[in-house]
Formats: structure tokens, C-alpha cells, sequence
């Protein structure tokens, strides 16, 4: 009788410990994808300030209009580098947006639609009796573009395919603990791993950004001179 007393008092503690690492471990990816992707702002946000026409923050009468000029020079270096880069770095930049995107609408959707069949123009959607997740078409979208991007011969249509390729990796990967745990632990304690599986995968996307950004910045100093 004490031995299952003290079972039942050590299973919700155990319940209770993974439930805060699991908690510690998303924040801290949230804070290490957050941090990918200011670094990556930060690093062009400074480079075109001390570069740029924008009066440095030492030397300017007003510093925050100073900093609202450096602000609107490194948008527009940013449209226009868009515009000009190479298409690997095109490519990198679609991916990773339309992943962060994908998969940010589909916890919102999933969320508006928990208790209710539909939410404006969405609903779960349904095939007989079979409820159809969002990894389905998360799963055909990659496999599309990513088969589309292989076989092409047309540089110029990469960074279009990388898009409809980062959103089926973001409706995919916002299901991948039920496929790792083949049942729908969505909005259980296991269904935490999905969300970070896609904070793990944004920081790795940024940080290829910014690296990309740090080596074509190399490739400029080393074989121009």
C-alpha cells in the first residue's frame, strides 16, 4: 500500500520535472533562433551605419534621428541587395522567411481553430472519417519544389521554389512530434518537441544567412584584392 502511495507521489513529480525542461529547452531555442536572426539584422544594420551616409551616434546632434536614417538606409540596402545578390543567398533569405511564416500562421490557425470546425476561411479539413493534418500538404510542397529545384536547369527560379519549400517545412515540422510519436500529441507535453524542432531549424537557418553574409564579405576583401 505505501510503495504504490509513494509511486503515485513520484509520477507526477517526474511528470512535473520533464514538463520544466521541456519549458527551459524551448525558451532557451526561442532565445538562440531570436538571436540568429538579430545577429543577422544587427551585423547589416551596423555595417551600413558606419559605412553609410547616417551621421555615428557620437558625432549626431539628435541620435535617434540618426538612427531612424541609418534604419531607413539599411532597408533600402536591403531591397536592393535583395535585388542584386547572388541566388544562393536569394534562396536562403526566401526559405528561411517562409519557413518562420509558415510555421508562426499554423500554430496561430491550429490555435483558433482548437474546439471550433472553422475559423474565417479555415476548417480541418477532412477525407471520409480521416481528420487530414497540415503535415500532409507540408510534405507534398517540399517534395514539389525540392524535386522542382533538383531537376531545373533555370538558376533564376530557385529563390521562387524556395518559398513554397520553406512552407512545407514549416506545416511539416509544426507536426514532427507526431510523426516521431505516430499519435497526435499536438497539445500535449510531447507535442512541445515540434516547436522546438522548428526554433532549432530557424537558428540554423539564420546562422547559415549569416555566414553566407560573412563569407561574401570575405570573397570581397580576399580575391578582389
Amino acid at each position: 500500500m505505501s510503495g504504490g502511495t509513494r509511486r503515485s507521489r513520484t509520477r507526477p513529480r517526474r511528470e512535473r520535472r520533464r514538463g520544466l525542461l521541456a519549458d527551459r529547452r524551448t525558451r532557451a531555442l526561442g532565445l538562440l533562433a531570436a538571436a540568429a536572426i538579430a545577429a543577422v539584422i544587427t551585423v547589416e544594420f551596423s555595417r551600413v551605419w558606419r559605412k553609410g551616409s547616417a551621421p555615428k551616434a557620437t558625432v549626431a546632434e539628435d541620435p535617434l534621428l540618426a538612427v531612424a536614417e541609418a534604419a531607413a538606409e539599411t532597408a533600402e540596402v536591403a531591397v536592393t541587395g535583395y535585388r542584386e545578390v547572388s541566388t544562393r543567398e536569394n534562396s536562403m533569405f526566401n526559405l528561411l522567411t517562409s519557413f518562420v511564416l509558415t510555421f508562426l500562421t499554423a500554430r496561430t490557425v491550429t490555435t483558433l481553430l482548437r474546439g471550433r470546425s472553422t475559423v474565417g476561411p479555415f476548417r480541418d479539413l477532412k477525407l471520409g472519417r480521416r481528420h487530414i493534418h497540415h503535415f500532409v500538404p507540408g510534405i507534398v510542397l517540399a517534395f514539389a519544389s525540392g524535386g522542382a529545384a533538383i531537376v531545373t536547369r533555370n538558376e533564376a527560379i530557385e529563390p521562387l521554389l524556395a518559398i513554397p519549400f520553406g512552407a512545407g517545412m514549416g506545416l511539416t515540422l509544426d507536426e514532427s512530434a507526431l510523426l516521431l510519436e505516430l499519435d497526435d500529441v499536438y497539445w500535449t507535453e510531447e507535442g512541445v518537441l515540434s516547436v522546438q524542432i522548428a526554433l532549432a531549424v530557424t537558428a540554423m537557418l539564420a546562422s547559415v544567412a549569416l555566414a553566407m553574409r560573412f563569407l561574401r564579405r570575405g570573397e570581397e576583401v580576399v580575391l578582389e584584392d
